[in-house]
């Protein structure tokens, strides 16, 4: 097929999942009316799911519930009792297969894969919320259907549809902040470390389908304990997933680590990886890690070291200080200086901080705004939003949407770039079982120099909950 766009042009919007190239063909360029809605089931109503549950019905034609948790769906089902419920997203989707154009997933992690999968399988738009899945292997995964299925696809990591963060890749790729050779992201939740599995089997309780709970994992008694499900490495994903899907976010987009999935094989491009923790567990997180990435150079952009930091990490709250400058204040000065107007507090919580020779970009936790350092040398730039990268609707679920109906709409976090993304951040839950530097071939997807953390990059799928 001939095209007018460049090699880097194609792989940036073949990436960000504008429907020129990501709908261009499929049956959901042609579906909808101009001004039609799309019909689509929700799986997960309880927790977020509910947020979804709420929003959802001024947006779109919700046609069924999913949830293997009655008592937590009963608070949608009750504000919205004409909408059938069903327990097993597989049941729904065949009795309802021609009502659903697409489906929204917010289950816990270890379902995300699957769930998504199976509708992508029968021709269905899919939103994912953060994270997109559970394994590296299934974020490859997802992302192959959705380019084989031509579905319009979104992950739900809110920041990437702010302003802010269009203007900061702007930014970046203008060079405001020259050349970025280290990065900083941080969160201060940590894990928990259990040391032990749920001891003894408990009587489960009637509002609960444990089977489709588990879905895909492997068969066990039930014990409450297991719902704690983002506690566990068989389920959940860390804060890596939690919180990291949406912190990194920004420096993958404007750094362009993305185009190493795509590189010429002959380059033979590595991500390298290694992690410190405060010990290796392989059935729960470690109380803090600090796990570095060495990004090779892509492109004209040079090689550059990507830090995230977890958890109570000895000396992470005195270097990030030290990075951000004067105008940190962790806590703030209880009394502003003499004529100065106080200062709102910097959150040590979750942030990003990315390290250029002209000077710095700090993001808040969710990407969602940003400021450049040191400020007084950056006054007048414009940070109120994009001014050539296109502008959302405001939240990544009407971009879905638009994307869906018409095809002529950019899903930021589409599986194209979501998907490659995740591989990247869930290497960090490989890292943290090893003592040793670990090397990643993105266009292969696998560990090259380590076969035991390469047999990591997979979960165990029962029968019945196929990728």
């Amino acid at each position: 097929m001939k095209s007018s766009l460049s090699r880097r042009q194609f792989v940036r919007t073949a990436g960000l999942g504008t429907g020129a190239l990501v709908l261009g063909s499929g049956r959901a360029a042609r579906t909808y009316a101009a001004n039609g809605k799309v019909n689509v089931a929700l799986i997960g109503v309880g927790g977020r799911g509910k947020w979804y549950a709420d929003v959802m019905f001024k947006q779109a034609n919700v046609v069924a519930f999913c949830d293997v948790n009655e008592s937590k769906a009963q608070a949608a089902c009750k504000d919205h009792p004409n909408t059938p419920l069903f327990d097993d997203f597989r049941v729904m989707l065949d009795k309802m297969n021609k009502q659903i154009d697409g489906v929204m997933v917010s289950t816990p992690d270890h379902t995300h894969a699957t769930a998504a999968a199976t509708a992508m399988l029968a021709g269905k738009h899919a939103f994912v919320e953060k994270p997109l899945c559970g394994c590296v292997h299934e974020a490859r995964r997802l992302r192959e259907l959705a380019e084989k299925h031509k579905v319009a696809t979104q992950m739900g990591n809110q920041g990437s549809s702010g302003g802010q963060f269009r203007r900061g890749i702007e930014l970046i790729e203008d060079g405001v902040l020259g050349d970025i050779k280290e990065v900083y992201v941080w969160n201060s939740g940590g894990g928990v470390d259990y040391k032990e599995l749920p001891q003894g089997e408990q009587p489960v309780p009637p509002y609960l389908k444990w089977d489709l709970w588990l879905g895909p994992a492997k068969e066990r008694p039930f014990n409450a304990k297991w719902l704690a499900w983002p506690h566990w490495r068989e389920f959940g994903t860390g804060q890596i997933g939690m919180w990291g899907s949406h912190t990194n976010y920004l420096t993958f987009l404007s750094l362009k680590v993305l185009d190493l999935w795509h590189a010429d094989p002959a380059t033979k491009p590595r991500i390298k990886v290694r992690a410190e923790a405060s010990g290796i567990n392989r059935l729960s997180f470690p109380k803090w890690e600090k796990v570095h990435f060495s990004i090779p150079a892509r492109g004209k952009l040079p090689s550059y070291t990507h830090h995230w930091v977890n958890g109570g990490s000895p000396g992470w709250k005195e270097k990030l200080a030290e990075l951000i400058g004067p105008e940190s204040d962790w806590p703030p000065p209880k009394e502003p200086a003499k004529g100065k107007e106080p200062r709102k507090p910097w959150s040590d919580f979750a942030g990003a901080m990315l390290l250029g020779t002209k000077g710095r970009l700090h993001s808040t936790g969710h990407n969602y705004t940003i400021d450049l350092l040191p400020a007084k040398q950056f006054e007048g730039i414009d940070l109120g939003g994009p001014k050539r990268l296109t502008q959302s609707h405001g939240m990544p679920e009407p971009d879905w949407l638009h994307l869906a109906r018409d095809g002529k709409w950019t899903a930021w976090s589409s599986f194209g770039s979501a998907g490659p993304y995740m591989e990247m951040l869930l290497l960090v839950n490989v890292a943290t079982q090893f003592d040793a530097e670990l090397e990643y071939d993105p266009l292969e997807g696998k560990i090259t120099n380590h076969a035991e953390a390469d047999a990591l990059l997979r979960r165990p799928y029962r029968a019945g909950w196929p990728l």
